[in-house]
């Protein structure tokens, strides 16, 4: 009976000690699977870390790229910026010369102007008296043009070269124009016919009475009727009122330059 109680409380201290054994074990278990939820914890922390420090390298990888593109294109715009300035430093030179040689030039060009416009005022009168009150009249306009101190020295320039170059025109135009010339002591109304510089004829309205400019004596000289029609048909081409044909006109011999 003893021997049955011990092998009972033998069992029971087994019991006890695989119990508390296995309590152990389980307790070791447990430190372990902390421990290493733990280490992933802090494992997956510093993963977290490394991603966030990763992902801020990139940024600041792609922002030093778009950086360096940038310069490399202030370093291409400055090299253009720079031929720009010689360029303009240049120019701003040349300027500054021309602005100095103004006054040289003014007090060349006018009176240069003051001769053109005597010369073409010599020229006017001397000319075959076409449009002479139109181109005396522009003569005039040119005088005093010069003397006003509100037009440049440029614009004086250009007003009287572009008066010679009317002047220069006249010789390759054909122009018809009404004008009152005096005949046989008597004031009549006449047609003008102006060819160039080589012919300039009149004739009345009722066209019994036709003459042509005689340069050489400097005086309006009578011409036969054969010449009536053929002034008259002048005239109307003139006013383009006929087709160009060909016409037999009384025309002052070539004078010898």
């Amino acid at each position: 009976m003893r021997v049955k109680h011990k092998a009972v409380f033998l069992f029971s201290a087994l019991g006890a000690i695989f119990t508390a054994k296995m309590a152990a074990g389980q307790q070791a278990v447990d430190e372990l699977v902390t421990a290493e939820n733990l280490r992933i914890q802090v494992a997956q922390g510093q993963q977290d870390q490394i991603d966030e420090i990763v992902t801020e390298t990139r940024s600041l990888a792609e922002e030093f790229r778009g950086v360096m593109k940038e310069v490399d294109g202030l370093i291409v715009y400055n090299t253009l910026l720079d031929r720009q300035i010689v360029d303009q430093e240049q120019v701003l030179a040349n300027l500054r010369t021309s602005i100095d040689q103004v006054q040289i030039i003014e007090r060349q060009i006018l009176p240069l102007l003051t001769r053109m416009i005597d010369g073409l005022d010599r020229f006017v009168a001397l000319d075959v008296p076409f449009l002479l009150d139109e181109r005396t009249a522009r003569v005039e306009s040119l005088t005093a043009l010069l003397g006003r101190a509100d037009v440049t020295a440029a614009e004086k320039f250009r007003v009287v070269m572009e008066a010679w170059q009317i002047e220069n025109d006249y010789a390759r135009t054909i122009f018809a124009y009404t004008d009152e010339l005096s005949i046989d002591g008597t004031t009549r109304e006449v047609d003008v016919l102006q060819i160039g510089r080589i012919a300039l004829l009149y004739q009345t309205a009722d066209g019994a009475q036709s003459g042509a400019w005689d340069q050489r004596n400097r005086t309006w000289v009578p011409v036969g009727n054969e010449f009536r029609n053929p002034i008259r048909q002048g005239l109307r081409l003139a006013r383009n009122q006929v087709a160009p044909d060909l016409l037999l006109l009384p025309l002052a011999p070539p004078e010898e330059g």
